[in-house]
């Protein structure tokens, strides 16, 4: 059975930090493309990008540039978001997802190009 399971969410200041975790089990760990998504609050049919990498090659969406920092375990077969300098517009429910199939490098941040996805991990930033 495929899960992603996430955690590490939580309710900071802006300014604060957070580390999110996504392990995977039932597949091959991060033989393609993995990835970070945000839904966005009141849209809940709109996932934002945040990072997806294969290997060594990561792409971020200008959002989260210089903040956000997105690594891999290969070992514990999770996958991090490291999000720094966190502002209230950062807030929403967060997604991981692994792709099975080879992803360009300019699309790594489309929701479509992923296959299996986590539940959730909710994050909220105040004022």
């Amino acid at each position: 059975q495929v899960q992603l399971a996430e955690s590490g969410g939580g309710s900071v200041h802006a300014g604060g930090s957070l580390k999110l975790s996504c392990t995977v089990s039932g597949l091959p760990f991060a033989e393609y493309c993995l990835g970070w998504f945000r839904q966005v609050p009141g849209m809940e049919r709109e996932l934002g990008a945040i990072a997806g990498i294969d290997d060594d090659s990561i792409t971020y969406a200008d959002s989260v540039k210089g903040r956000f920092t997105i690594s891999q375990d290969n070992a514990k077969k999770t996958v991090y978001l490291q999000m720094n300098s966190l502002k209230p517009e950062d807030s929403g429910m967060y997604y991981c997802a692994q792709a099975l199939t080879y992803v360009l490098k300019n699309a790594r941040l489309r929701p479509n190009e992923y296959n299996y996805w986590g539940q959730g991990t909710q994050v909220t930033v105040s004022t």
